[in-house]
């Protein structure tokens, strides 16, 4: 959905969940700015049984002047758009309406309406609403308050931004023209005397695992960011390597993970974690995570079926179950964290002796990828941050420096020799097709932002390039002659691959990718 197709109404409410946070508030606020603009009849609402009492709540709406309004009924207006929040879910209250739309982050059971844009991969709504408004030309930075909400918005709900992995999710980071004294007011209002006590007994709650030093913690109802900070008080525990804590909502399931260990990257295990019930992400130390309580559900119950166990559900009123208990869904998550450690092959490449493994000689097909001659689109000595779904790369500028693109959107930088001797060029454009994110190049010292598939031609390797290579039968991690700090991963499927020539070159290279490029000698 695009957010013109909005304007063909001219009386609209958008409505936050109850007991708003800072992203619904922000991102309610982006549409609610949006709209007024183009001359529409806007209200900004949200129900519930309370009214928003935190005082860092309080603050951003008086100091960013957001017109967000506490709503007990009203008559169904021309549309209502629910923003952060679906239509229809426990935490949102039922309004009438003509049209629904919704615009959200979460991930989403169920039917939409005609009028929706979920994308359940973003660390937070004003994320969504930030990219939605670029679609559509509007400039974000020219509303300082609105800047600063969405801003805040992101940084609160993905605890303080350590929880980013989404390259949008960075854009907004980055790009956002925010008021500094008033985040730095916000995030200095932002833990109550109740969330204090939440800490203190959550802490008291801890299941700790010798075998693989790690502990689980749950928490009662709260912020991601105060998960975060009980989080970072256990892994502070000299015997913890990593931890999970986790609190549960109407809708879902919170967790903040943490660790200290290069064998496992937080964001990495919150990912393992929330695989196939959530989403989650963040850096290798600190991470975090949203998981579906339906989905959740269903995989407990599948996991009970098969281990022989008896799901244990809390009972209802009617005498019905819906869910698992408390104590159930934390079993459920400590399980996730031993099948994380369990399944998982490590390789450290001063270890490794490839002459004794099982491996194939396989010979690459030639493939056309993308290239831009970085010398002659910038000068020698630029430092310049390159953005992908991958990842940031950060690099400088030298002579000759050649940046490739391949058919998956991964970067590569080459000295000019090395290219020129292994590529044959084309004055053809380079296109990937269907990507989530184009890979983008921002020059440090002007911060212009330039989208790299706008630049790029198309190259063709020359020469057969010869590996070994076997079939990943588990999850695998390769700590690598470049990385000893930092870990490659694979799963089941994937390819460990060496290069004939140097057998110290070691990588991991997705199956499909790997099978479109390379075949058996």
């Amino acid at each position: 959905m695009r957010l013109r197709e909005l304007l063909k109404f001219d009386e609209i409410v958008v409505q936050c969940h109850d007991n708003p946070d800072a992203d619904a508030i922000g991102s309610g606020y982006a549409l609610y700015c949006y709209l007024m603009d183009h001359g529409k009849k806007v209200s900004l609402i949200y129900g519930g049984n309370g009214r928003i009492r935190k005082s860092n709540l309080m603050l951003m709406i008086q100091m960013l002047q957001i017109p967000i309004k506490y709503c007990d009924s009203m008559e169904a207006p021309e549309l209502l758009v629910t923003v952060d929040c679906r239509y229809g879910e426990g935490n949102v209250t039922h309004f009438p309406a003509r049209n629904i739309a919704v615009i959200d982050h979460h991930r989403v059971n169920g039917a939409l309406p005609e009028l929706s844009e979920v994308r359940s991969n973003l660390g937070s709504c004003s994320t969504l609403l930030w990219e939605m408004l670029k679609q559509e030309g509007y400039d974000v930075n020219a509303n300082k308050n609105l800047a600063t909400a969405m801003y805040y918005g992101l940084y609160t709900d993905t605890n303080e931004l350590v929880e980013i992995s989404h390259p949008l999710d960075m854009d907004l980071r980055d790009e956002a023209e925010f008021n500094v004294a008033a985040i730095t007011r916000f995030r200095n209002s932002n833990l109550s005397l109740e969330e204090l006590d939440i800490a203190g007994a959550a802490l008291l709650r801890s299941d700790y695992n010798e075998d693989y030093r790690f502990a689980v913690v749950k928490a009662n109802a709260c912020d991601p960011n105060i998960l975060g900070i009980i989080s970072d008080l256990v892994l502070a525990v000299d015997s913890v390597d990593n931890c999970l804590v986790f609190c549960v909502t109407e809708v879902g399931v919170k967790i903040s993970v943490r660790s200290c260990i290069r064998e496992v990257k937080a964001s990495e295990m919150a990912q393992a974690i929330c695989e196939g019930i959530g989403s989650g992400g963040g850096h290798f130390v600190k991470a975090g995570g949203r998981i579906n309580l339906d989905l959740l559900t269903r995989e407990y119950i599948k996991y009970c079926e098969e281990t022989g166990l008896t799901p244990r559900m809390e009972v209802l009123d009617d005498g019905t179950s819906n869910r698992p208990t408390i104590s159930a869904i934390k079993f459920f998550l400590e399980t996730r964290m031993r099948e994380y450690y369990d399944n998982t092959e490590i390789i450290y490449f001063d270890r490794y002796n490839w002459k004794e493994d099982d491996l194939t000689e396989f010979v690459q097909k030639p493939q056309e990828l993308g290239f831009l001659q970085l010398d002659t689109m910038y000068g020698v000595g630029d430092s310049l941050l390159v953005r992908t779904m991958k990842g940031d790369m950060e690099l400088t500028v030298e002579p000759g420096q050649v940046l490739l693109i391949g058919v998956d959107g991964q970067i590569t930088i080459m000295k000019g020799s090395d290219f020129t001797s292994q590529y044959l060029t084309l004055q053809e454009s380079f296109r990937l097709d269907d990507v989530e994110y184009a890979p983008t190049i921002k020059n440090k010292k002007d911060n212009r932002i330039v989208p790299l598939l706008n630049q790029a031609h198309v190259c063709i390797s020359k020469q057969e390039e010869h590996v070994m290579a076997r079939q990943l039968t588990q999850k695998t991690k390769l700590f690598t002659l470049t990385g000893e700090d930092n870990y490659l991963m694979g799963k089941t499927g994937d390819y460990l691959v060496i290069r004939a020539e140097n057998p110290e070159d070691m990588s991991i290279i997705k199956k499909d990718l790997f099978e479109s490029y390379y075949v058996v000698k």
